[in-house]
């Protein structure tokens, strides 16, 4: 699947439209009643919804758009965004959270893994939803960690120790061997 960020006036213009606020780039195309989405190949804002279905378990809209000026195709997706997530780094910068940057971490971790792209995109709804209704817009980065290990330590054992390794910046093997052996279950004497 190809993936890019748009910029932030493209998300906003797309953003306002969802909730009917108005937005210059949007009174061009006013005729699209908040359909109206800016082609990432061309920069056209007159592009056109081809199929529209549910995506990621009921939580988000899957569209598929062209843009008649230069071809492309392009997928986007509309999901509800209770509020604003801040992320607090352990260095105190603040920075806006990424769903995207939270999904590739996890893709990564989950490379080649036998999980089907469902349920992984399932798992990171559920992250985000649950992100939200912590009820803070500052999130500390430890605790975003904390809900991904604990969540991947259910769905991937593998994936779960890719993801502490750099989440918890493993430096030799034997960080490895420490925290694998942690999982491992007691072996009981038989004698």
């Amino acid at each position: 699947m190809l993936t890019f960020s748009l910029p932030k006036e493209w998300v906003l213009s797309y953003s306002l439209a969802i909730i009917g606020a108005k937005d210059p780039i949007l009174e061009a195309v006013s005729d699209k009643k908040g359909e109206a989405m800016r082609c990432p190949f061309c920069g056209n804002v007159d592009t056109q919804v081809k199929d529209s279905r549910p995506a990621e378990d009921h939580v988000a809209i899957r569209r598929r758009r062209f843009c008649p000026a230069c071809g492309g195709r392009f997928t986007t997706y509309e999901r509800v965004q209770l509020r604003d997530l801040v992320v607090v780094k352990t260095s105190g910068k603040r920075e806006d959270f990424d769903r995207d940057k939270l999904e590739r971490s996890i893709r990564i971790a989950m490379q080649k893994r036998p999980v089907e792209p469902e349920r992984i995109d399932q798992m990171i709804s559920g992250i985000v939803r649950r992100l939200e209704s912590m009820g803070e817009t500052d999130i500390p980065s430890k605790s975003i960690g904390e809900i991904v290990m604990e969540t991947l330590a259910r769905i991937d054992t593998v994936g779960y120790v890719r993801f502490a390794s750099v989440y918890k910046n493993f430096q030799a093997a034997d960080d490895f061997d420490k925290f694998v052996s942690e999982l491992r279950p007691p072996v009981a004497d038989t004698e």
